[in-house]
């Protein structure tokens, strides 16, 4: 058995932790929407046409925050098919996916959706097709009280309040071939700057997220970034970052793919730094992980011209949850500029809820350490002090066998501390958590098993879920802590008696 030695010390603050981070997507696409969160009919829907199995699912997640509509969808999206009586919204052709969008549901039913799940909306603009001015009239039918043409068009459309959005995403992985209206970062940074604009002066207490690299693999990476930046950074809040892994047959790449990410991130701030320091600007921008997750992407199957088809419906095993668990406290570990970060997506589309059309809900193996993480990731974030051997992936380079996050609430007087053990023997994890001035162990959840491709199935919905392990308690602050092989592991402790 290999001995770890990990030091978790109150004052080495990382930062305190944005609830955003624990943010969500649905996208316009697929079943994300249609037999996702909405699907009339259902004998569980309320009358809206809201899944209220599903609406119980993502209130279990506590996610603050909801990206919408998309995502490749919103770069051919008229906002305005989505409003006003459903008998007159048009059929349209979904570009982006191939398929036939019926608008029965558009950003008024997702706005009430929201406050059913007891979340916020993420809204994306269209700068795409769409125009500056068009994000505007989108902004002021959203946000504007009354007396205009748009603001009163959303009371005559059964909304007397403002939705107030206060996020707002300025188009979608704009540098991409994929995308409609692709630019290229000088042609898109003017765009985002004038749609800025336009934004902030109908609704001044808006704040804004411009395109970032799609992806770390993109030729233009990290130019894009910058020069995206020299044109948006004094008229901007956030930068996105998008990022999705899977496994290409090797494990050990695939259980590294924490170390990646960070880099990702590392190398984004970097590059918004240096943007910072040539604008002379006193603002240090903030980074919206708006999209990640595990995704299969060379399994798709195109469904041409087909009405919410079953697209990227990817059936995550247990080994998926020990990898997205180690992306999870990459996010907490980066929290002093990573602010926001929303898994893509929620619902059916690559997500931890599946739904069987007019049947039942399940949670996915990934449910469970994005509830874990969401439910006691809250506070500040701690750096752990770790000393452990590395393991050698070929995509990644070298890799710590354990990866970790801590997070303190001294509010809730508590201590969390999550662990991948990507090794394939257990570790025993000796902890000093001297700093605490009261220590008591609460419980050791843990998920691991035999077959790392287990997956929940609606016949088998609770294959994979975390089990509990006893927690010894040794009278003083040092403990040994014993992490099985390839496991996901949350170690909850209390700080009751310390006077901080």
């Amino acid at each position: 058995m290999k001995h770890v030695k990990c030091m978790v010390d109150k004052e080495y603050l990382i930062a305190e932790i944005d609830d955003k981070l624990f943010g969500s997507f649905i996208e316009q696409m697929g079943r994300a929407v249609y037999t996702g969160i909405y699907e009339p009919g259902h004998p569980l829907a309320d009358e809206q046409g809201f899944r209220k199995d599903v609406l119980e699912l993502v209130k279990q997640l506590y996610i603050p925050i909801v990206r919408y509509p998309g995502g490749n969808f919103v770069s051919g999206y008229n906002w305005t098919d989505g409003i006003g009586p459903k008998e007159n919204r048009p059929t349209r052709l979904d570009l982006a996916w191939l398929s036939v969008e019926r608008n029965e549901f558009g950003i008024d039913e997702f706005v009430d959706w929201c406050k059913k799940a007891g979340t916020e909306v993420m809204a994306a603009v269209n700068l795409g097709t769409g125009t500056p001015q068009e994000a505007g009239y989108m902004l002021e039918y959203c946000n504007h009280t009354s007396g205009t043409y748009w603001s009163d068009l959303r009371r005559k459309n059964g909304h007397p309040d403002p939705h107030n959005i206060k996020i707002w995403c300025l188009g979608n992985e704009m540098d991409g071939p994929w995308q409609i209206g692709a630019m290229n970062a000088e042609d898109y940074g003017k765009k985002a700057r004038e749609t800025a604009k336009i934004m902030k002066w109908v609704d001044p207490s808006v704040e804004l997220v411009t395109c970032g690299s799609s992806s770390p693999l993109m030729p233009t990476y990290p130019e894009w970034d910058r020069v995206v930046l020299e044109h948006t950074y004094e008229h901007v809040d956030y930068l996105s970052l998008h990022r999705y892994y899977e496994n290409e047959g090797n494990v050990e790449d695939f259980l590294a793919s924490f170390v990646d990410m960070n880099d990702f991130i590392k190398t984004v701030a970097s590059t918004a730094d240096y943007v910072k320091a040539k604008t002379r600007s006193k603002k240090t921008l903030k980074l919206s992980f708006d999209e990640w997750n595990i995704w299969y992407q060379k399994k798709q199957t195109r469904f041409p011209w087909e009405v919410a088809p079953p697209i990227l419906e990817d059936n995550y095993s247990l080994l998926d949850a020990l990898v997205f668990g180690g992306m999870l406290c990459t996010l907490l570990n980066n929290a002093d500029r990573v602010k926001m970060a929303c898994l893509a997506q929620l619902v059916n589309v690559i997500a931890p809820i599946f739904t069987q059309m007019g049947g039942k809900a399940i949670k996915q193996a990934i449910y469970y350490p994005f509830q874990q993480v969401s439910l006691y990731g809250r506070g500040k974030a701690i750096q752990t002090q770790i000393a452990c051997p590395k393991f050698e992936s070929n995509l990644y380079g070298e890799a710590p066998v354990i990866q970790s996050a801590a997070t303190y609430n001294e509010e809730a007087c508590s201590l969390t501390l999550f662990v991948l053990n990507c090794d394939k023997e257990d570790v025993e994890l000796t902890l000093d958590l001297r700093s605490f001035q009261e220590v008591r162990g609460i419980e050791h959840m843990i998920m691991d098993g035999q077959d790392l491709e287990a997956k929940n199935s609606f016949d088998e919905p609770d294959k994979v879920v975390p089990r509990i392990a006893s927690m010894i308690e040794h009278g003083d602050k040092v403990r040994n802590v014993v992490i099985p092989k390839l496991s996901w592991n949350v170690l909850r402790f209390s700080t009751n008696g310390d006077n901080r």
